[in-house]
Protein backbone atom coordinates (compact mmCIF):
# COMPACT_ATOMS: atom_id res chain seq x y z
CA UNK A 1 0.00 0.00 0.00
CA UNK A 2 1.27 3.48 -0.91
CA UNK A 3 0.53 6.33 1.50
CA UNK A 4 -0.12 9.79 0.04
CA UNK A 5 1.99 12.37 1.88
CA UNK A 6 1.89 16.16 2.21
CA UNK A 7 4.79 18.16 3.66
CA UNK A 8 4.04 21.62 5.06
CA UNK A 9 7.06 23.91 5.22
CA UNK A 10 8.75 22.07 2.38
CA UNK A 11 11.05 24.94 1.42
CA UNK A 12 12.88 25.01 4.79
CA UNK A 13 15.82 22.99 6.11
CA UNK A 14 13.80 20.46 8.11
CA UNK A 15 11.30 20.20 5.26
CA UNK A 16 14.13 19.51 2.83
CA UNK A 17 15.53 16.68 4.91
CA UNK A 18 12.05 15.23 5.38
CA UNK A 19 11.61 15.21 1.64
CA UNK A 20 15.01 13.62 1.00
CA UNK A 21 14.12 10.71 3.30
CA UNK A 22 10.58 10.44 1.96
CA UNK A 23 11.85 10.31 -1.63
CA UNK A 24 13.70 7.11 -0.70
CA UNK A 25 10.81 5.56 1.22
CA UNK A 26 9.27 2.52 -0.49
CA UNK A 27 5.72 3.14 0.79
CA UNK A 28 5.38 6.89 1.32
CA UNK A 29 4.75 9.03 -1.77
CA UNK A 30 5.04 12.82 -1.57
CA UNK A 31 2.19 14.32 -3.60
CA UNK A 32 1.82 17.78 -2.04
CA UNK A 33 4.29 20.36 -0.75
CA UNK A 34 3.42 23.71 0.82
CA UNK A 35 5.30 26.85 1.71
CA UNK A 36 4.80 30.49 2.61
CA UNK A 37 6.76 33.07 0.61
CA UNK A 38 7.66 30.37 -1.91
CA UNK A 39 4.06 29.56 -2.92
CA UNK A 40 3.76 29.07 -6.68
CA UNK A 41 7.40 28.11 -7.17
CA UNK A 42 8.62 24.67 -8.17
CA UNK A 43 10.21 22.83 -5.27
CA UNK A 44 13.42 22.63 -7.28
CA UNK A 45 13.86 26.38 -6.89
CA UNK A 46 14.10 26.21 -3.09
CA UNK A 47 15.43 22.64 -2.76
CA UNK A 48 17.58 22.22 -5.89
CA UNK A 49 19.24 19.06 -4.53
CA UNK A 50 15.91 17.17 -4.51
CA UNK A 51 15.88 16.29 -8.18
CA UNK A 52 13.23 13.57 -7.99
CA UNK A 53 10.73 16.01 -6.44
CA UNK A 54 11.82 19.19 -8.22
CA UNK A 55 8.67 19.29 -10.37
CA UNK A 56 6.24 19.69 -7.44
CA UNK A 57 4.74 23.16 -7.05
CA UNK A 58 4.60 24.72 -3.59
CA UNK A 59 1.05 25.43 -2.49
CA UNK A 60 -0.35 27.56 0.32
CA UNK A 61 -0.21 26.03 3.80
CA UNK A 62 -3.90 25.73 4.66
CA UNK A 63 -6.13 22.99 6.12
CA UNK A 64 -7.89 22.76 2.76
CA UNK A 65 -4.62 22.01 0.97
CA UNK A 66 -3.42 19.47 3.53
CA UNK A 67 -6.51 17.57 4.65
CA UNK A 68 -7.35 14.31 2.92
CA UNK A 69 -3.79 13.03 2.63
CA UNK A 70 -2.89 9.80 4.42
CA UNK A 71 -0.01 11.53 6.22
CA UNK A 72 0.82 15.19 6.82
CA UNK A 73 4.24 16.26 8.06
CA UNK A 74 4.56 19.78 9.48
CA UNK A 75 7.96 21.48 9.34
CA UNK A 76 6.91 24.93 10.48
CA UNK A 77 8.15 27.38 13.16
CA UNK A 78 6.66 26.99 16.63
CA UNK A 79 3.15 28.36 16.94
CA UNK A 80 2.40 27.90 13.24
CA UNK A 81 1.13 24.33 13.05
CA UNK A 82 -1.20 24.01 16.05
CA UNK A 83 -4.24 25.75 14.63
CA UNK A 84 -3.85 24.21 11.17
CA UNK A 85 -3.38 20.68 12.47
CA UNK A 86 -6.48 21.04 14.66
CA UNK A 87 -8.53 21.56 11.49
CA UNK A 88 -7.46 18.33 9.79
CA UNK A 89 -10.37 15.88 9.84
CA UNK A 90 -9.55 13.34 7.14
CA UNK A 91 -5.87 12.57 7.70
CA UNK A 92 -4.75 9.24 9.13
CA UNK A 93 -1.46 10.43 10.63
CA UNK A 94 -0.16 13.92 11.45
CA UNK A 95 3.47 14.45 12.44
CA UNK A 96 4.65 17.83 13.71
CA UNK A 97 8.38 18.62 13.58
CA UNK A 98 7.75 21.89 15.40
CA UNK A 99 7.29 22.48 19.12
CA UNK A 100 3.54 22.99 19.26
CA UNK A 101 2.61 19.55 20.62
CA UNK A 102 5.72 18.47 22.57
CA UNK A 103 5.06 19.78 26.08
CA UNK A 104 2.61 18.28 28.54
CA UNK A 105 1.93 21.37 30.65
CA UNK A 106 0.68 24.81 29.69
CA UNK A 107 2.92 26.38 32.35
CA UNK A 108 6.05 25.09 30.61
CA UNK A 109 4.76 26.35 27.27
CA UNK A 110 3.95 29.76 28.69
CA UNK A 111 7.35 30.05 30.40
CA UNK A 112 9.46 29.10 27.37
CA UNK A 113 7.33 29.82 24.28
CA UNK A 114 4.19 31.82 24.99
CA UNK A 115 1.04 32.06 22.91
CA UNK A 116 -1.70 29.47 22.57
CA UNK A 117 -1.06 26.08 24.18
CA UNK A 118 -1.99 23.00 22.15
CA UNK A 119 -2.59 19.49 23.43
CA UNK A 120 0.47 17.24 23.68
CA UNK A 121 0.89 14.48 21.12
CA UNK A 122 2.78 11.20 21.31
CA UNK A 123 6.47 12.06 21.56
CA UNK A 124 8.54 10.90 18.60
CA UNK A 125 11.71 9.43 20.13
CA UNK A 126 11.22 5.65 19.96
CA UNK A 127 14.38 4.74 21.90
CA UNK A 128 13.51 6.66 25.08
CA UNK A 129 13.10 4.43 28.14
CA UNK A 130 9.82 5.29 29.87
CA UNK A 131 9.09 2.42 32.22
CA UNK A 132 10.17 -1.01 33.37
CA UNK A 133 11.14 -2.78 30.16
CA UNK A 134 9.22 -0.22 28.06
CA UNK A 135 10.29 2.39 25.55
CA UNK A 136 8.48 5.24 23.83
CA UNK A 137 8.24 2.96 20.79
CA UNK A 138 5.30 1.17 22.42
CA UNK A 139 3.33 4.43 22.71
CA UNK A 140 4.00 5.29 19.07
CA UNK A 141 2.46 2.08 17.73
CA UNK A 142 -0.90 3.01 16.22
CA UNK A 143 -0.57 6.71 17.07
CA UNK A 144 -2.47 9.21 14.92
CA UNK A 145 -0.64 12.35 16.09
CA UNK A 146 3.12 12.52 16.72
CA UNK A 147 5.27 15.35 18.05
CA UNK A 148 8.79 15.01 16.65
CA UNK A 149 11.47 16.10 19.13
CA UNK A 150 13.58 19.17 19.52
CA UNK A 151 17.05 18.25 18.27
CA UNK A 152 18.97 19.43 21.35
CA UNK A 153 16.31 17.97 23.64
CA UNK A 154 16.42 14.49 22.17
CA UNK A 155 20.24 14.48 22.12
CA UNK A 156 20.45 15.25 25.84
CA UNK A 157 17.50 13.05 26.79
CA UNK A 158 18.93 10.04 24.94
CA UNK A 159 22.27 10.72 26.64
CA UNK A 160 20.82 10.70 30.15
CA UNK A 161 17.79 8.41 30.16
CA UNK A 162 19.72 5.12 30.51
CA UNK A 163 21.40 6.33 33.68
CA UNK A 164 18.24 7.83 35.17
CA UNK A 165 16.19 4.73 34.40
CA UNK A 166 18.81 2.40 35.91
CA UNK A 167 19.37 4.61 38.95
CA UNK A 168 23.12 4.87 38.39
CA UNK A 169 23.10 8.68 38.22
CA UNK A 170 21.52 11.41 40.33
CA UNK A 171 19.78 13.93 38.01
CA UNK A 172 19.98 16.88 40.39
CA UNK A 173 23.09 18.54 38.94
CA UNK A 174 23.16 17.94 35.19
CA UNK A 175 25.52 20.05 33.10
CA UNK A 176 25.28 19.86 29.32
CA UNK A 177 27.22 21.91 26.77
CA UNK A 178 26.38 21.48 23.10
CA UNK A 179 28.28 22.43 19.96
CA UNK A 180 25.54 22.95 17.37
CA UNK A 181 25.26 23.91 13.71
CA UNK A 182 23.13 26.94 12.79
CA UNK A 183 20.73 25.01 10.52
CA UNK A 184 18.70 24.24 13.63
CA UNK A 185 17.60 27.90 13.65
CA UNK A 186 15.88 27.47 10.29
CA UNK A 187 16.35 28.92 6.82
CA UNK A 188 15.09 32.46 7.38
CA UNK A 189 17.79 35.10 7.03
CA UNK A 190 19.25 36.22 10.39
CA UNK A 191 22.27 38.49 10.73
CA UNK A 192 23.93 36.51 13.52
CA UNK A 193 23.78 33.36 11.38
CA UNK A 194 25.54 34.86 8.36
CA UNK A 195 28.75 33.11 7.34
CA UNK A 196 30.79 36.21 8.17
CA UNK A 197 29.41 36.10 11.73
CA UNK A 198 29.99 32.37 12.26
CA UNK A 199 33.23 31.52 10.52
CA UNK A 200 36.22 31.25 12.86
CA UNK A 201 34.25 31.65 16.07
CA UNK A 202 32.09 29.79 18.60
CA UNK A 203 29.07 31.70 19.90
CA UNK A 204 27.09 30.73 23.02
CA UNK A 205 23.38 31.51 23.04
CA UNK A 206 20.32 31.00 25.26
CA UNK A 207 22.64 31.14 28.27
CA UNK A 208 21.37 30.93 31.83
CA UNK A 209 18.52 28.46 31.53
CA UNK A 210 16.55 30.23 28.81
CA UNK A 211 16.68 27.63 26.01
CA UNK A 212 13.24 26.37 24.99
CA UNK A 213 14.28 22.72 24.95
CA UNK A 214 14.89 22.60 28.72
CA UNK A 215 11.33 21.61 29.78
CA UNK A 216 11.26 19.01 27.01
CA UNK A 217 14.43 17.40 28.40
CA UNK A 218 13.09 17.46 31.96
CA UNK A 219 9.83 15.93 30.78
CA UNK A 220 11.66 12.99 29.14
CA UNK A 221 13.73 12.40 32.27
CA UNK A 222 10.59 12.31 34.42
CA UNK A 223 9.15 9.65 32.09
CA UNK A 224 12.36 7.68 32.62
CA UNK A 225 11.90 7.69 36.38
CA UNK A 226 13.32 10.93 37.75
CA UNK A 227 11.39 11.50 40.99
CA UNK A 228 11.78 15.27 41.13
CA UNK A 229 12.14 17.73 38.27
CA UNK A 230 15.76 17.28 37.14
CA UNK A 231 18.07 20.25 37.69
CA UNK A 232 19.77 21.07 34.41
CA UNK A 233 22.33 23.63 33.27
CA UNK A 234 22.21 23.63 29.47
CA UNK A 235 24.39 25.84 27.27
CA UNK A 236 24.33 25.55 23.47
CA UNK A 237 27.18 27.01 21.41
CA UNK A 238 26.93 27.79 17.70
CA UNK A 239 29.97 26.54 15.80
CA UNK A 240 30.89 26.91 12.11
CA UNK A 241 29.43 23.67 10.77
CA UNK A 242 26.16 23.76 8.86
CA UNK A 243 24.56 20.87 10.74
CA UNK A 244 25.24 18.55 13.64
CA UNK A 245 25.22 18.42 17.44
CA UNK A 246 27.99 17.30 19.78
CA UNK A 247 26.63 17.17 23.33
CA UNK A 248 28.90 16.75 26.34
CA UNK A 249 26.79 15.99 29.40
CA UNK A 250 27.92 15.25 32.94
CA UNK A 251 25.80 14.10 35.86
CA UNK A 252 26.64 12.94 39.42
CA UNK A 253 27.36 9.25 39.88
CA UNK A 254 25.00 7.57 42.33
CA UNK A 255 26.47 6.29 45.58
CA UNK A 256 28.01 2.82 45.40
CA UNK A 257 27.79 2.61 41.62
CA UNK A 258 30.79 1.35 39.65
CA UNK A 259 32.00 2.22 36.16
CA UNK A 260 30.92 -1.28 35.15
CA UNK A 261 27.38 -0.58 36.37
CA UNK A 262 27.30 2.63 34.34
CA UNK A 263 28.46 0.91 31.18
CA UNK A 264 25.86 -1.81 31.68
CA UNK A 265 23.03 0.75 31.93
CA UNK A 266 23.80 2.25 28.53
CA UNK A 267 24.42 -1.17 26.96
CA UNK A 268 21.02 -2.34 28.23
CA UNK A 269 19.33 0.75 26.80
CA UNK A 270 20.93 0.76 23.37
CA UNK A 271 22.56 -2.62 22.79
CA UNK A 272 19.73 -3.76 20.51
CA UNK A 273 18.89 -0.41 18.93
CA UNK A 274 19.50 0.26 15.25
CA UNK A 275 19.59 4.05 15.16
CA UNK A 276 21.11 4.87 18.57
CA UNK A 277 24.44 3.16 19.10
CA UNK A 278 26.82 3.02 22.04
CA UNK A 279 30.44 3.07 20.92
CA UNK A 280 33.03 0.65 22.33
CA UNK A 281 34.55 1.60 25.67
CA UNK A 282 37.06 4.43 25.31
CA UNK A 283 35.63 5.64 21.97
CA UNK A 284 33.69 8.87 21.45
CA UNK A 285 31.71 10.17 18.46
CA UNK A 286 32.29 12.97 15.98
CA UNK A 287 29.52 14.94 14.34
CA UNK A 288 30.99 14.11 10.91
CA UNK A 289 30.19 10.43 11.46
CA UNK A 290 26.45 11.14 11.67
CA UNK A 291 26.12 13.65 8.83
CA UNK A 292 23.06 12.86 6.72
CA UNK A 293 22.21 9.76 8.76
CA UNK A 294 19.39 8.87 11.12
CA UNK A 295 22.03 7.87 13.63
CA UNK A 296 22.84 8.91 17.19
CA UNK A 297 26.29 7.85 18.40
CA UNK A 298 27.29 7.88 22.05
CA UNK A 299 30.28 7.32 24.29
CA UNK A 300 30.09 7.05 28.08
CA UNK A 301 32.67 7.00 30.86
CA UNK A 302 33.10 7.80 34.55
CA UNK A 303 35.22 10.67 35.84
CA UNK A 304 36.20 9.01 39.11
CA UNK A 305 37.91 12.10 40.55
CA UNK A 306 34.85 14.26 40.00
CA UNK A 307 32.33 11.54 40.83
CA UNK A 308 30.47 12.20 37.61
CA UNK A 309 29.33 10.25 34.56
CA UNK A 310 30.36 11.80 31.25
CA UNK A 311 28.27 11.16 28.14
CA UNK A 312 29.27 12.46 24.72
CA UNK A 313 26.65 12.18 22.00
CA UNK A 314 26.61 13.18 18.33
CA UNK A 315 23.83 13.35 15.78
CA UNK A 316 22.68 15.32 12.76
CA UNK A 317 20.20 17.88 14.10
CA UNK A 318 18.14 17.82 10.90
CA UNK A 319 18.15 14.01 10.52
CA UNK A 320 17.96 11.95 13.72
CA UNK A 321 17.36 15.21 15.57
CA UNK A 322 14.22 16.10 13.62
CA UNK A 323 13.16 14.71 10.23
CA UNK A 324 14.60 11.22 10.64
CA UNK A 325 12.96 10.84 14.04
CA UNK A 326 9.67 12.00 12.50
CA UNK A 327 9.76 9.38 9.74
CA UNK A 328 11.02 6.64 12.06
CA UNK A 329 8.11 7.36 14.40
CA UNK A 330 5.65 7.48 11.50
CA UNK A 331 6.85 4.06 10.36
CA UNK A 332 6.12 2.66 13.82
CA UNK A 333 2.69 4.31 13.99
CA UNK A 334 1.73 2.79 10.65
CA UNK A 335 3.04 -0.68 11.52
CA UNK A 336 5.81 -0.50 8.90
CA UNK A 337 9.44 -1.51 9.20
CA UNK A 338 10.87 1.12 11.55
CA UNK A 339 13.94 1.47 9.30
CA UNK A 340 12.05 2.03 6.03
CA UNK A 341 13.48 4.91 4.00
CA UNK A 342 16.18 5.66 6.59
CA UNK A 343 19.90 4.94 6.77
CA UNK A 344 22.48 4.72 9.54
CA UNK A 345 25.30 5.53 7.11
CA UNK A 346 26.69 9.03 7.18
CA UNK A 347 28.29 11.03 4.37
CA UNK A 348 32.07 11.44 4.37
CA UNK A 349 34.35 13.26 3.88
Amino acid sequence: MQYRVAVAGASGYAGGVLLRWLAAHPLLEVVTVTGHSSVGQRLGQSQPHLRSLAHLVLQETTPETLDGHDIVFFALPHGASGAISASLRNTRLVVDCGADHRLETSSDWEAFYGGEFFEPWTYGVPELMIGEGEKQRSRLAGASHIAAPGCNASTIALSLVPGVHAGVVVPDDIVSVLAVGPSGAGKAAKTHLLGAELMGTANPYAVGGSHRHIPEIQQALRWAGAVATPRLSFTPVLVPMSRGILATTTVPLASGVSAKDVRAAWETAYGDEHFVQLLPEGEYPRTADTLGANTGLMGVTVDEAAGRVVIIAALDNLAKGTAGAAIQSANIALGLDERAGLSINGVAP
